[in-house]
């Protein structure tokens, strides 16, 4: 019969308790039942096995045997301390249970001899100063001395050799359950050093607290080594069930270690009533948490590039970044890096969970995936073969001083389906490396460092849920607040945005008139090679100094830590606010239109871009937020004009029966790129006059409507309308829609509606 258990004392977090889940399901299936299979439902473990709830606790109680977890190259794991108050009683003990520890801790011991010898020479040497009744002076002089300091730096260094020698010496001598913990706290480089995951501190301690010690401490508090049957205590039972069921323990459970495993019980300051708090843990929790690590075996990995180094990688072991949680910081980015946990909701052996974690590790194209943002979007865009719905995120950081924690950095959900939108997010691999850089140099302002954090916790957040407009669209934010940074002279050094593939339309592209406008806005230009559709003269050059030769690259002057931006006078876009920005457009598009002689406003659509009448009429009765729009537009002129071309991108443009005022559309029919040819053979070319920009730059709407109209009856347009006025908003409002490109159909309308007489077939 099949018992499922659901173990309320085990969750995602802290991570002593989803350790403490690991560690169950492990020893279970390897001293009771090898087929027990273990999954999380929501925040909790289950267990199904052939054990009761009452078998699985007297499993607990009275059959299980310790691992033989031991740390014989740690000072502090007792091998080097007489009668050590961990190590000693289970050395002594007789309870047959703990056999296999104690073959742990002799074998540890056969490798130790010259090393404790060598230890004991230290020691004796600084007993010296330390002698009963001698005087501060007497101990000063001793120490001082030249004798004493060369006996004690030849026996220190001797310590030093054979420690270094030690662990390459077990590492080929252990077998067995000895190796397990070994394997699980370190590996060995190709020189023969040893590196640390960050899991398990440096080689199973944490500063002065030894894990394995610890292990042994609380395994006296929970059983009787004394006993020949190795019995439990008599609290032993509730703290099993506690640590298990979730069960209240009555008592106190004061003073006890816990290390990076249980932030919130870890004492310290604020940690409870008063300004310092005791430390609290169960001690079954402490044991079944270290039974646990054992699952997350260590292996070496070397990336190939002239700057890595081999180092320690620990199943879905990461660098660390400090963004997308709620404490982020950017000193929390240290050398122990994040670590995420894999929850899977599939019932699996322990075998089974072992090979999933001995394939932990990820691809995205080419590289191995070593960064957070890089393995979120890997495992959403591969998905999982094995099951795993999410991940718990935990960061190793300092807090609470200097102390590492072990920090809950949040959930990530691993999407059912894949998602062709990140693909997007490739665009970005090259730059935001170089992003990073300037962001986290020592000079940085906060601004460029707060830009770069916003943007990748937005990128994290399209990874989870990659199929919601909205999210992609605050990448585009981010992405044109740091260019907005930038161009102030701080981070340029980055360079510019990289070309954006058009699939970033499909993925933000949320069908409102704010996004179709600013798509129309972002791809104008002053013209397109007829063949390829690249533009020639675009306007992005109007928002950053571009340099001229390489517009992917920022214009500069100066070399070596004197470059700065070359702010030349046609960047005059200042991503302040939209109205004056796309005011600011027309205006420089108008003034270098006269400066080479043109007779027109030299903006026009790239294909398929082109804003319809729908969407003028909603700007124009103020329905569309502008600022909005801009921003956006801003990060679109990244997009690849020639991929765009090529490119099929569905947007569905709205039809209407509403227009705009006739005052405005008679202005934009004097404002257009190029000469208007109706179906019919009348021909409409107006050159542009500035001086209507300028006017409805200062609001004088209706000097703006006289000008147009003149000309206007002068190429031959009869319209019933005569004069008008606006207020001065509403005039700016209407200079800034000119920078909102047409195409010919939807002028030839806007001619028809004017004069329905002079086109009879247009409609």
């Amino acid at each position: 019969m099949i018992h499922v258990h659901q173990l309320d004392g085990c969750a995602p977090t802290p991570l002593a308790h989803y350790l403490k889940a690991i560690g169950i399901l492990r020893l279970v299936s390897e001293q009771v039942d090898n087929e027990a299979r273990g999954w999380w439902d929501g925040d909790r473990f289950r267990l199904a096995s052939s054990l009761s709830q009452r078998d699985l606790i007297n499993f607990f109680l009275h059959a299980y045997q310790p691992t033989p977890i031991v740390s014989p190259w740690n000072k502090g794991s007792g091998f080097f301390q007489d009668n050590d108050r961990g190590l000693s009683p289970i050395e002594s003990s007789q309870g047959p249970r703990f056999a296999s520890l104690r073959l742990g801790i002799a074998t540890g011991r056969s490798q130790l001899q010259e090393l404790e010898s060598a230890d004991a020479m230290v020691r004796n040497i600084k007993a010296e100063t330390k002698i009963r009744g001698m005087s501060a002076a007497e101990k000063n002089r001793v120490r001082n001395s030249e004798q004493y300091k060369q006996r004690l730096r030849e026996a220190e260094k001797h310590f030093k050799q054979l420690k270094t020698g030690l662990i390459p010496e077990l590492r080929k001598k252990w077998r067995g359950p000895n190796r397990e913990w070994m394997d699980a706290t370190m590996v060995l480089n190709n020189d023969g050093s040893a590196s640390f995951p960050a899991l398990l501190g440096t080689g199973g301690n944490d500063g002065n607290l030894d894990f394995t010690n610890n292990f042994m401490q609380r395994l006296g508090e929970l059983f009787d080594l004394d006993n020949e049957n190795g019995s439990p205590r008599s609290p032993t039972s509730f703290y099993v069930k506690g640590s298990l069921l979730g069960c209240p323990i009555p008592g106190n459970l004061n003073g006890k270690p816990v290390g990076q495993f249980l932030p919130g019980t870890a004492g310290g300051a604020n940690n409870g009533n008063g300004p310092r708090s005791d430390s609290m843990a169960n001690p079954m929790d402490f044991v079944l948490m270290l039974e646990g690590a054992l699952a997350f075996t260590s292996h070496t990995t070397k990336r190939f590039a002239l700057s890595e180094t081999s180092r320690a990688a620990s199943p879905f072991a990461l660098n660390a970044c400090g963004a997308a949680y709620a404490s982020a910081s950017a000193n929390d980015e240290g050398a122990r890096g994040e670590q995420w946990m894999p929850l899977w909701s599939r019932p699996v052996t322990y075998r089974e969970l072992r090979q999933m974690l001995a394939e932990g590790r990820s691809q995205l194209g080419a590289k191995a995936a070593r960064e957070p943002l890089d393995f979120a979007r890997a495992v959403t865009r591969l998905g999982t073969s094995r099951g795993i719905s999410a991940f718990q995120r935990y960061g190793y950081l300092e807090r609470n001083g200097q102390s590492n924690l072990a920090v809950p950095l949040g959930r990530f959900r691993v999407a059912e389906e894949q998602s062709g939108n990140l693909a997007c997010l490739d665009d970005l691999d090259m730059w935001l490396p170089r992003l990073r850089r300037e962001a986290r140099d020592k000079a940085a302002p906060d601004r460029l460092m707060n830009a770069e954090k916003d943007l990748v916790e937005t990128m994290f957040v399209a990874t989870e849920h990659p199929d919601e407009p909205k999210k992609w669209q605050l990448i585009l934010f981010r992405l044109g607040d740091i260019e907005a940074v930038m161009r102030q002279g701080t981070g340029f050094a980055a360079q510019p945005v990289p070309r954006l593939r058009p699939e970033w339309v499909t993925a933000s592209y949320d069908g409102t008139p704010e996004y179709r406008l600013a798509l129309a806005f972002a791809l104008q230009a002053g013209n397109f090679h007829r063949d390829s559709g690249t533009p020639i003269n675009p306007i992005r050059r109007h928002w950053l100094p571009l340099n001229k030769k390489q517009p992917w690259r920022f214009a500069t002057t100066g070399t070596g830590a004197g470059t700065m931006l070359d702010m030349q006078p046609e960047v005059v876009m200042h991503g302040r606010r939209g109205l004056d920005d796309a005011i600011a457009l027309v205006e420089r598009r108008m003034i270098e239109s006269s400066q080479r002689e043109g007779r027109h406003l030299p903006l026009k659509p790239a294909r398929r871009t082109a804003a319809s009448t729908a969407d003028i009429n909603s700007l124009l009765a103020g329905k569309v937020d502008i600022d909005h729009t801009l921003a956006l537009a801003r990060t679109l002129m990244a997009l690849d004009y020639k991929a765009w071309a090529k490119q099929q991108i569905p947007i569905e443009y709205p039809r209407t029966t509403e227009w705009p005022d006739d005052a405005w559309l008679a202005i934009r029919l004097c404002t257009l790129p190029w000469p208007l040819e109706t179906r019919s053979g009348f021909r409409l070319d107006i050159s542009t006059d500035p001086a209507i920009v300028r006017r409805l730059a200062t609001g004088d709407a209706a000097s703006a409507l006289a000008i147009a109209l003149r000309r206007l009856s002068a190429a031959g347009v009869r319209c019933t309308l005569r004069t008008g006025v606006a207020s001065y908003s509403t005039a700016r409002l209407w200079a800034a829609a000119l920078a909102f490109p047409i195409n010919r159909n939807t002028a030839e309308q806007f001619l028809h509606r004017l004069d329905p007489n002079l086109d009879p077939g247009t409609a």
